[in-house]
């Protein structure tokens, strides 16, 4: 992952633990069941984005890498690895 992913990864999934701590504080609290719904939608939403930017360095960079080093073996085993994952993730 390069450095500039990294940082704003680690940036939002610091955003996220944030919400997961308000969260179990208002579960602590007994705070409406709707509004607890709500916020765990926030945590799931930006997770997705999480993910989503992970993947696009994965792809523009390692995959990209793959292709551009004229490696057929490689290409094969980085789209079927691209498929397996985009697979996971849409389950």
């Amino acid at each position: 992952m390069h450095d500039k992913t990294k940082a704003a990864v680690v940036g939002r999934l610091r955003r996220v633990e944030g919400q997961v701590g308000g969260l179990i504080r208002m579960v602590d609290e007994d705070r409406y069941c709707v509004d607890v719904l709500t916020q765990i939608n926030a945590v799931r939403a930006a997770l997705h984005k999480v993910e989503e930017q992970i993947l696009r360095d994965h792809v523009s960079h390692c995959v990209a890498g793959a292709f551009a080093s004229g490696d057929v073996i490689e290409q094969r085993q980085k789209v079927e690895e691209l498929i397996e994952t985009v697979s996971r993730m849409t389950r």
